[in-house]
């Protein structure tokens, strides 16, 4: 009787969470409202056979639970409960899968008055094309793909000239116009998805595949990648800002189209070294991995990085120069900086293009030990080897359970531990030093902090990155110990 109460009281809790519940979808921006409506009617059916099943459930418990002396009927088969089984069940999959198919017909069936957009998927950033004066696309080829061709469009086809280009995350569309989105991918399998949009679709390698949609709110609405595509997946977001259509083509007018490219590419005394570079960066992607303005990213930052010192994964040391800068990028994989995974696809680029990108890494500002060391400003071997351990810290995982300003993780945060005197799962304390720290990183299990998990897997890193792992923790112990003194009544 209780295990049928329980049933009973889940369905009633189902349904009330559902009806309660303060979560809704984001009313459509598009005219896909039909979408939001083949979910609920799956919603609906679903929801039915859940209630059906478990309250059936239910009765069979009451009805059918055990008894003294009774003796369960053996009916090996039931045609006239099957028959209807088979009835019922068909004509539900049939209600789910028939709005789906009707409604994924029209979102595939483009009106012939609809706007052309092409939209470009490439390692992490997104890129998208109009048709220019003519009202058409011209044709691409991979063949054609160069750093000053990312689209790679038939410079012969006049179809293409004019063409406008936007390397650019983000994209604007006409309000109350039907637009047919072409989907490609230069390397992996990417998904275009606009949640407001009610659109979303794959892109794969080699193929182009297509929908439409037509824009009936302005506001500006999120471009995210929805298929696995790399670890810079996260960062592949993008914007489509929809506005009045006055509003669009003057936007439209001011963007280059691609007989401007090339004449650009042909005429390269026309713009600095620095602004090759930052045309390059743009069409590149450089700028998904390499942040340029000194925060954290999955490549190293520009800021600061020319003419420093990087330790590298194989433990040695090297001078980012002009030749290693230009090694690294044709031939990534060759020297790694410790600290970051080997993700970087090779490029091949001319000795302009090298020398742009080069011109613009030096204008990022040169590392500091080219400076000239100012009282209070020289950097001891501590802080050398406290950043090292940060960077180590970083690629093994550590910080994804070890915070570093106090707040709460898996396991013990990193903020003022050094020195700490902590107690352990079986009720003992021990003060934190270089020997637990080198311990819990060989044998984490073998003291366990009190209240945290043991579910720390063991590490073997060599004696000098234990060291480094260590200056970092105990900076951090100095930092919170510098911040305190700074408070009033310190």
């Amino acid at each position: 009787m209780a295990m049928a109460i329980i049933l009973v009281l889940i369905v009633i809790a189902s349904v009330l969470f559902h009806i309660l519940a303060p979560w809704h979808a984001t009313p459509a921006a598009s005219n896909w409202g039909s979408i939001d409506t083949t979910l609920f009617i799956t919603l609906i059916i679903s929801g039915i056979f859940f209630i059906a099943v478990t309250l059936f459930m239910a009765v069979a418990v009451i009805r059918f639970r055990h008894k003294e002396g009774a003796r369960a009927a053996y009916q090996p088969e039931n045609k006239k409960l099957e028959t209807w089984l088979i009835i019922v069940t068909s004509v539900a999959i049939a209600a789910m899968l028939a709005p789906g198919l009707v409604v994924y017909s029209d979102f595939i069936r483009v009106p012939k008055n609809a706007y052309e957009l092409e939209v470009v998927a490439q390692q992490w950033q997104w890129a998208f094309r109009f048709p220019g004066q003519d009202g058409k696309l011209g044709k691409s080829d991979i063949k054609f793909v160069d750093s000053t061709n990312p689209f790679g469009l038939d410079p012969k086809d006049p179809l293409g000239q004019d063409d406008v280009l936007i390397i650019n995350n983000d994209v604007r569309l006409p309000l109350d116009k039907p637009v047919k989105v072409l989907l490609r991918s230069k390397d992996v399998l990417h998904d275009f998805y606009v949640p407001q949009m009610r659109s979303k679709m794959d892109m794969v390698p080699g193929m182009v595949s297509y929908f439409w949609f037509t824009p009936t709110k302005t506001g500006k609405y999120e471009v995210l990648c929805a298929e696995y595509c790399g670890v810079g997946h996260y960062n592949m977001r993008g914007h489509m800002i929809v506005e009045e259509q006055d509003a669009f083509d003057q936007w439209l007018n001011s963007q280059p189209t691609f007989a401007q490219t090339l004449t650009t590419a042909a005429k390269p005394s026309r713009d600095s070294v620095l602004e090759k570079g930052r045309q390059l960066v743009e069409k590149l992607g450089c700028s998904a991995c390499h942040s340029q303005d000194g925060s954290a990213s999955l490549g190293p930052g520009w800021k600061g990085l020319y003419g420093r010192t990087e330790q590298l994964a194989d433990g040695t040391s090297v001078l980012v120069d002009e030749a290693y800068v230009k090694e690294s990028i044709l031939d990534p994989k060759a020297r790694l900086v410790q600290g970051y995974p080997p993700v970087m696809v090779t490029y091949t680029l001319n000795d302009d293009e090298l020398g742009a990108l080069v011109a613009l890494i030096k204008s990022l500002g040169a590392g500091q030990q080219d400076k000239e060391p100012t009282p209070g400003e020289a950097s001891s071997p501590g802080d050398d080897l406290a950043a090292q351990g940060q960077k180590l810290a970083q690629s093994l995982g550590c910080l994804a359970c070890h915070s570093v300003d106090g707040s709460k993780g898996v396991g013990p945060s990193w903020q003022g531990l050094y020195g700490k005197a902590e107690t352990l799962a079986d009720g003992t304390s021990i003060k934190v030093d270089e020997d637990y720290i080198k311990d819990s990183v060989l044998n984490p299990g073998a003291k366990i902090v009190k209240g945290y998990a043991a579910v720390m897997p063991a590490f073997t890193p060599s004696d000098k990155d234990l060291n480094a792992l260590i200056a970092f923790i105990k900076s951090k112990a100095n930092a919170d110990a510098d911040a305190s003194k700074t408070q009033p009544g310190k």
